[in-house]
């Protein structure tokens, strides 16, 4: 399914299918060192950690760039680092994002080489990426005298939960340095791999526009006036308010919110109450919000807002709403997508890149790179082969496991990506 891709290459999009089935080399060359990448994938697979402070991992991360033509930046407030790969000509740059935290939650997939920090679990491949990353440096080391402009690996953590994309951002990540000769180098595009059970291995899944949701957590205070349980006239009970509220929220999203542009509100905590016998002064509702576009993300804060104090205040009481805001919807450029749909052709072959329906209602930090950035993200097949991918256990799971096969073909879609944005000839 091959798709305009000139605007980034400077070259006829026909040129890109014609790479089709010609890419042998590169694939060959990530294939060399497979067993490499294993090895790393299993020692950070068994070491895994959590947040932005990733110490152990980046020195995992360094130690197998180590050799390699690379001016390494360590970021500060993170583990992040940037390692910026110069061609032999100037020219601009093109960003590849790579994601090195893990999850705080138990592993239980019996692998002989899973986690031996407890209740640590690389359970979202993040493992996987950090490792492609390295190998398409590796690729991209030995190109270095085809490559006219620069490559810059964006090694980033914090990726759940912790904005570690924002934090390096915030720390300069996009100030590339001029070339030797005085010309200038800007990063015109951006690409990220992210692994999933939802394809076998050898396909990808993409698409144009938004591809995955924003990720808003949701708390809604009510108060009324507590009491005993035997005389509630004479209280303000918050418990059947809160409840009200709750399935409020649920016909306000199939009422007021667009079916083509929309959301997610899961409210998964109500608390309140300290007694089976006493009506309490206070109930707390949490939950998260998710969209896939700007405009629906502001309509529905507006809308829980005033849902939940339109019906706090029929009853007597007050609704403190407090929206914390987290990771934006994630926008693949459209015709970088595009571009990234030909290179992917180029390497898989047509029956293997998958035009994605719709967008995924997870979300992801790589959204702040796309909000600077042209660029896109593509889902790589990582099913296990005796896996079936309607029922393999999902990203986020205790028991999820990835096909490691799937990670040499994510070295030549990241290679690939950067080789034929910066005008190189796949081989």
């Amino acid at each position: 399914m091959v798709m305009s891709s000139a605007l980034f290459t400077g070259r006829p999009a026909a040129d890109l299918a014609e790479e089709h089935g010609q890419s042998t080399e590169l694939r060959a060359q990530a294939l060399s060192f497979q067993k490499d990448a294993v090895a790393l994938r299993r020692s950070l697979h068994r070491h895994p950690e959590i947040g932005n402070n990733l110490p152990v991992t980046r020195e995992q991360v360094l130690t197998a760039l180590d050799g390699l033509p690379l001016d390494i930046t360590l970021h500060k407030t993170t583990s992040g680092i940037a390692a910026l790969l110069t061609g032999d000509k100037p020219g601009p740059t093109v960003l590849l994002r790579g994601d090195m935290d893990a999850l705080p939650m138990p592993e239980d997939t019996g692998l002989d080489f899973s986690s031996v920090n407890e209740n640590i679990m690389h359970a979202c491949g993040h493992d996987t990426h950090t490792t492609m990353m390295v190998q398409a440096a590796r690729v991209l080391s030995q190109r270095q005298s085809d490559i006219t402009g620069r490559v810059l690996f964006m090694f980033q953590p914090g990726e759940e939960g912790y904005a570690g994309a924002q934090f390096m951002l915030d720390e300069g990540l996009l100030d590339v340095p001029k070339h030797k000769d005085g010309s200038d180098s800007p990063i015109t595009g951006a690409f990220a791999l992210h692994i999933g059970t939802e394809l076998p291995v050898g396909m990808v899944g993409i698409r144009g526009g938004s591809i995955m949701a924003s990720s808003d957590k949701l708390t809604i205070n009510i108060t009324g006036a507590g009491g005993h349980a035997s005389a509630p006239h004479r209280t303000l009970d918050p418990v059947p308010v809160a409840c009200e509220i709750v399935q409020a929220l649920q016909t306000m999203v199939t009422r007021r919110i667009d079916a083509f542009d929309p959301a997610v509100v899961t409210i998964a905590k109500i608390q309140a109450g300290t007694a089976y016998n006493v009506i309490p002064e206070t109930a707390s509702i949490q939950g998260t919000l998710r969209a896939v576009s700007a405009k629906t993300r502001k309509n529905v804060h507006t809308y829980i807002d005033q849902l939940a104090n339109g019906i706090a205040s029929a009853h007597g009481m007050k609704a403190e709403v407090d929206i914390e805001l987290g990771y934006p919807v994630t926008v693949n450029d459209h015709q970088f997508a595009g571009f990234a749909s030909d290179v992917a052709t180029a390497i898989l072959g047509d029956q293997k890149v998958v035009q994605m329906p719709h967008p995924v209602m997870g979300a992801e930090d790589f959204s702040y790179v796309l909000e600077k950035l042209p660029g896109s993200m593509m889902f790589l097949g990582g099913t296990p082969p005796d896996k079936n991918t309607a029922t393999a256990a999902p990203n986020h799971s205790n028991r999820v496991m990835f096909d490691e096969d799937a990670m040499a073909i994510g070295v030549s879609l990241y290679s690939a990506m950067a080789l034929r944005h910066l005008g190189v000839r796949l081989t």
